[in-house]
C-alpha cells in the first residue's frame, strides 16, 4: 500500500454551488468482468472540490482466485498470494471513499466490482453517487476519436507510463478529471453524477473458471476490449412456459408471462433479482421492446438505451421496492 500528500494548488474558476465537495478517483483491475470475477489491485486519488489532488492510495488484493489475464495487467499469483484479502483493506479502501462522488472511467464497471466485494465481506461501500468520465466527457463535447482512458488522456497531454496498473491508471485519470472539471464549471454543465446502490443480499456462483495466464488463450476473452458497455454476460434461461399477457397495469398485479426488463443499479444482486422474477413466472428480457411488460429501474431519469424505449414505448416503470411488492403476488397464468 502506498499514500503520499501533495500541496493543492488554487482554481482560479468561478465555482457552481451545487457541486459535490470531494471526489475519489478509482480505478481497480480484476481477474476478468464478470460478476464473479475478483478485484486485485485498486487505487483512489483523493481530490477536493476543484479536482486537486488530496492525497493517493493503492494496495494490492489477494483475489483468492486465478488472477485472470496476467498478459494485461501483469499481476501473478504469485504476486498476489501475499496480498491481503479484499476484506482485510475494507476500512481502509472505505475511508478514502466515504463522503465523495466516486470517479472512474465507465464508473459503472468499477463501481459494481467494488460493490461486489464489499457484498461479499458481508459490508457496505460508502458510496452514494458515482462520476463517470466517458459522459462527462461526451457531455463537455470533447473531440476524442473513441471513449478510451488513453485517448482522454491525450487530449490533455497527460503521459500515460503504466496502462492497466491500477495506481497510473488511477492518476491519468485524475490528471485529465481535473480539466474536465474545470471546463464544466466554467460552462455552469450539470456533472452525470449516478446514484449508487450498494448491494444488500449476494450469492456466489459455482467456483470460476481457471485458466492459463501468460499465452492470452486462457479463456478470459473480451478482457481486452473496451469496458465501454457489454461486459456483463447474458445468462441462458430456459424459456418462460406462459404466453405474454401484455402489459402491467398499475394498481393491479403482475400476471405469469409477464416480460420484465431491468436497468441500473439495484440493492440486490441482480441476478437474484432475475432468478426471484423467473420462480414468479415471469419471463426477464435483456432488451427492451414493444412487447416488454414493465421496467424496473431505481432511476427513472437516467438516459440509458431501456429507459429511453421506455419512454418511446409508453413501458410502465416501477423501482426495486415496488417490484418486491408486486413479486409477492403474481397471478397465475390463463390456463
Amino acid at each position: 500500500m502506498l499514500e503520499d500528500r501533495t500541496t493543492p494548488a488554487s482554481s482560479p474558476t468561478t465555482w457552481p454551488a451545487a457541486y459535490p465537495q470531494g471526489y475519489a478517483v478509482v480505478d481497480v483491475e480484476t481477474t476478468g468482468l464478470a460478476r464473479d470475477d475478483r478485484i486485485i489491485s485498486a487505487a483512489v486519488y483523493r481530490l477536493d472540490a476543484r479536482g486537486e489532488v488530496e492525497d493517493h492510495w493503492y494496495t494490492l488484493v489477494n483475489p483468492e482466485r486465478d488472477p485472470g489475464p496476467v498478459w494485461i495487467h501483469g499481476l501473478t499469483s504469485e504476486v498476489l498470494e501475499g496480498a491481503p484479502l479484499f476484506r482485510e483493506v475494507a476500512e481502509e479502501f472505505a475511508a478514502r471513499l466515504r463522503g465523495r462522488v466516486l470517479v472512474a472511467h465507465n464508473a459503472v464497471f468499477d463501481w459494481q466490482m467494488i460493490a461486489r466485494e464489499y457484498a461479499r465481506a458481508e459490508r457496505e461501500a460508502p458510496v452514494r453517487q458515482r462520476l463517470c468520465t466517458i459522459a462527462l466527457s461526451k457531455q463537455l463535447d470533447l473531440p476524442l476519436p473513441n471513449h478510451k482512458l488513453e485517448s482522454l488522456a491525450a487530449h490533455f497531454g497527460v503521459v500515460q507510463q503504466r496502462a492497466h496498473h491500477a495506481l497510473d491508471d488511477a492518476r491519468v485519470l485524475a490528471e485529465a478529471f481535473r480539466p474536465s472539471l474545470r471546463a464544466a464549471a466554467a460552462g455552469s454543465v450539470r456533472l452525470p453524477l449516478q446514484e449508487c446502490r450498494p448491494l444488500t443480499e449476494w450469492t456466489d456462483r459455482p467456483a470460476p473458471r481457471i485458466g492459463r495466464q501468460a499465452d492470452g488463450h486462457g479463456g478470459y476473452g473480451g478482457y481486452g476490449g473496451s469496458r465501454t458497455g457489454g461486459w456483463r454476460p447474458s445468462r441462458k434461461r430456459p424459456a418462460c412456459p406462459y404466453p405474454n399477457p401484455g402489459r402491467y397495469q398499475e394498481g393491479r398485479p403482475l400476471k405469469q408471462g409477464m416480460r420484465v426488463a431491468f436497468s441500473g443499479d439495484t440493492s440486490v444482486d441482480r441476478e437474484l433479482l432475475e432468478d426471484r422474477a423467473v420462480e414468479a413466472g415471469l419471463h426477464v428480457a435483456t432488451s427492451l421492446s414493444r412487447l416488454t411488460s414493465l421496467l424496473v429501474t431505481n432511476d427513472p431519469e437516467a438516459g440509458t438505451s431501456k429507459v429511453l424505449k421506455a419512454r418511446q414505448y409508453g413501458t410502465p416503470v416501477v423501482d426495486e421496492a415496488a417490484f418486491g411488492q408486486l413479486l409477492g403476488d403474481v397471478e397465475p397464468a390463463d390456463e
